[in-house]
C-alpha cells in the first residue's frame, strides 16, 4: 500500500507540473498573439502618419509666380476665386511635366507668431489639397515654411498663398 501512495503522489506531482508548464506555454502564446494584434492595428496609423507628413522646405522665394490666393482674416478656407488660380497652375504644370509648384503661405507680424505661422501653413495645405484632389501628383507640390509679410504690405498681402513654378 505504501508503494501505491507513492505512485499516486508522483502522478499528482507530474499532473501539477504538466499543468504549470501548460499555463506558462499558453501565457507566452497569448502574449505573442496580443502583441501581434497591437502591431497590426498600429501599422495603418503609422503608415497614415508617414503619408500625411508634410515637409516644409527652406530657401529663398524663387520660381515663376503662377497664382496667388488671398484668404479671409483668420481663415484657411479656400477663397471663392481659388478655382481660377489653381486651374492656371494646373495648366502650367501640364505644359511642363518636369516642373513643380511651391506653395508659400504668408502672415503678418501682429498677434501670436506661432498661431499665425500655423494659419499660413494651413492655408498652403488647403491649396495643396485642392491641387492634389484635381489630379496633381503630390511629389510635384512642395510647401515652403510660412513667411511674415512686413513693411508697407496690405493686410490682404499678409493673408496669401503664392503658387510658384520651379524647375
Amino acid at each position: 500500500m505504501y508503494q501505491e501512495d507513492k505512485d499516486d503522489t508522483t502522478r499528482v506531482g507530474l499532473w501539477i507540473t504538466f499543468g504549470v508548464v501548460a499555463l506558462v506555454v499558453i501565457s507566452v502564446i497569448a502574449s505573442m498573439v496580443v502583441r501581434q494584434i497591437r502591431i497590426n492595428n498600429a501599422a495603418p496609423q503609422d503608415v497614415k502618419a508617414v503619408v500625411e507628413e508634410v515637409i516644409l522646405i527652406d530657401g529663398p522665394l524663387t520660381g515663376d509666380l503662377a497664382g496667388t490666393l488671398y484668404f479671409e482674416t483668420a481663415q484657411a478656407t479656400l477663397p471663392a476665386d481659388a478655382a481660377a488660380e489653381l486651374s492656371k497652375v494646373m495648366e502650367a504644370l501640364a505644359a511642363a511635366p518636369a516642373r513643380k509648384v511651391v506653395l508659400s503661405g504668408f502672415h503678418d507680424a501682429t498677434g501670436d507668431a506661432a498661431r499665425n505661422a500655423e494659419l499660413a501653413k494651413q492655408r498652403a495645405l488647403a491649396a495643396r489639397a485642392a491641387l492634389v484632389a484635381a489630379g496633381v501628383d503630390t511629389a510635384r507640390v512642395q510647401l515652403r515654411r510660412p513667411e511674415v509679410t512686413t513693411g508697407s504690405g496690405s493686410e490682404q498681402e499678409a493673408r496669401r498663398v503664392e503658387l510658384r513654378l520651379v524647375d
